[in-house]
């Protein structure tokens, strides 16, 4: 699960981010229709770069720019499409006015242990967050952006 660089041997169809702030907080989305605390990000679209893919998903689901550095930390495959989903670490450029007319209906900004238990707490097969999460949090100290 854990990457230094993006997979090759089978599609990327989706991206995925752990967005940092700049005091060191995770951004994360309230899905409202599978009721959960999720990681921002989604389907690649056309001929969409993942980078920009992953600037479109971060302000259709939390009104939220991401800064230029993108760091992949992560794959996820799916057998079922025979496809992979790939996490990035970024940081939080700004927020700006939204209205969550889409399937997110907010965003909160917690630390990892926070974000953790909360997670925790709200889902039954949790593990696989919990994992994104804890490998994030390695990249971003070895990062040094916390």
């Amino acid at each position: 699960m854990a990457i230094e660089e993006l997979p090759n041997d089978k599609p990327i169809a989706g991206v995925h981010c752990v967005p940092i702030t700049d005091d060191g907080l995770v951004v994360m989305a309230w899905d409202k229709e599978e009721q959960i605390l999720t990681t921002i990000g989604g389907r690649i679209e056309g001929n969409e770069s993942f980078e920009e893919a992953l600037e479109r998903e971060a302000m259709e689901e939390v009104g939220m720019t991401i800064s230029n550095e993108k760091i992949p930390f992560a794959s996820w495959y799916w057998e079922s499409t025979d496809t992979y989903t790939i996490w990035y670490l970024v940081k939080v450029q700004q927020f700006l006015p939204y209205t969550f007319e889409n399937e997110k209906t907010g965003y909160v900004l917690l630390n990892f242990n926070t974000a953790k238990q909360m997670i925790t707490k709200l889902e039954t097969n949790f593990e696989k967050r919990i994992q994104i999460l804890d490998l994030a949090y390695k990249k971003a100290i070895q990062l040094e952006w916390l």
